[in-house]
C-alpha cells in the first residue's frame, strides 16, 4: 500500500497538502469545471488509500481550486454517453468511482466538504460521504440525474436519505433538483453556509475540531454507524454497470444526452457540455 509521507503531492487533477496537525487539504482542479473522468477518480482514489495509510494524517479536507464557483459538475458525460465509450469502460469507470465513494464514506479520517459553487450529482455524491459539508451562499448542490434523463444511483440516493431524511431525499432526487446553499442548510444537507474568503478557514477548525477526540475511538463509531450500509453498497455496485449500460446504450437515453449537451453548448457552455452528472 503507498503511503504519502511527504507533505505535498501533485497529480494530474488533484493536490495534496499536507498541513500541521495532520489536516490534508486534497484540491481538485480539472478546468474548466472539474468534471470526473475515469483518470480523476482513480486519482482521489490513490490520494485517499494513502492519506489514509499515513497514521500522521488525521483528517481531510476537499476543496476545488477552480478558477470559477465550481466544486465539481459531476461525471464527464463522455463516460456515459454510449457512442463514445463502450460498456467495458463503463463499468470499470463505475466500479472505481463507487469504489472510492465507499472508502471515503466509511474512511478514519475525518472528512470536510469545503463546496465553492455549484455541486451537483458526482461531486454531491463526494460531500454525502463526508463528515462534515460547508457551503457557499451562492452554492447549490443535488443528485440531478433525473433532469438528463439518467436514473440516480441506487445508493447515492439511499445516502442523501441517511444524511436529510428519506422523504426529503425522495422529493429532492425524483425532481432533480438542485437545492439552494441556504435551504440545504435548513434541510440539514450542509452544516453550515460560509463566504468564499472564509471557506477553508472554517474547514481547518471543522477538521481541527473533529481530530480533538482520540482518533481511534472516533474511527470505531464511524464505522459502528456506517459498516452495514458500506457493505451493502460494495454487494451492489459492481451489479450495477451491466443495467447501467443497457439504460445508456438505449436509443432513448442517447437522445436525451445529446439533447442536453445541445442545450449546455447553445448556452455558451460548450466546453462544459461534457461535465453535469
Amino acid at each position: 500500500m503507498e503511503s504519502l509521507d511527504r507533505s505535498t503531492l501533485c497529480l494530474k487533477f488533484v493536490h495534496v497538502d499536507v498541513r500541521p496537525a495532520g489536516i490534508a487539504v486534497v484540491t481538485i482542479a480539472k478546468e474548466p469545471v472539474n468534471s470526473m473522468d475515469l483518470a480523476m477518480w482513480m486519482e482521489l482514489d490513490r490520494v485517499l488509500v494513502s492519506l489514509e495509510a499515513n497514521t500522521s494524517v488525521a483528517a481531510v479536507i476537499f476543496a476545488s481550486g477552480l478558477k470559477r464557483d465550481v466544486f465539481s459538475a459531476g461525471n464527464d458525460l463522455m463516460e456515459l454517453y454510449a457512442p463514445k465509450t463502450s460498456a467495458e469502460r463503463y463499468s470499470n469507470f463505475w466500479i472505481t468511482q463507487n469504489a472510492f465513494l465507499v472508502r471515503l464514506y466509511r474512511s478514519r479520517l475525518a472528512t470536510i466538504a469545503a463546496i465553492r459553487g455549484a455541486c451537483p450529482a458526482g461531486g454531491c455524491a463526494i460531500s454525502l460521504c463526508s463528515d462534515v459539508r460547508l457551503i457557499t451562499p451562492e452554492g447549490s448542490m443535488g443528485l440531478n440525474e433525473v433532469q438528463l434523463g439518467i436514473p440516480v444511483p441506487k445508493f447515492w440516493g439511499l445516502l442523501m436519505g441517511r444524511v436529510v431524511s428519506p422523504k426529503i431525499a425522495q422529493d429532492i432526487l425524483l425532481s432533480g433538483r438542485m437545492v439552494a446553499a441556504a435551504e440545504a442548510k435548513q434541510l440539514g444537507l450542509v452544516d453550515d453556509v460560509v463566504s468564499a474568503d472564509k471557506l477553508m478557514e472554517r474547514a481547518l477548525a471543522a477538521a481541527r475540531k473533529a481530530c480533538e477526540v482520540p482518533p481511534a475511538a472516533r474511527a470505531a463509531t464511524k464505522l459502528l454507524l456506517r459498516e452495514d450500509f458500506c457493505k451493502a453498497w460494495e454487494l451492489f455496485y459492481p451489479t450495477e454497470p451491466e443495467y447501467g449500460w443497457k439504460f445508456l446504450s438505449s436509443a432513448s437515453t442517447i437522445a436525451v444526452l445529446e439533447g442536453a449537451m445541445r442545450r449546455l453548448s447553445s448556452k455558451g457552455q460548450k466546453q462544459e457540455a461534457t461535465s453535469r452528472l
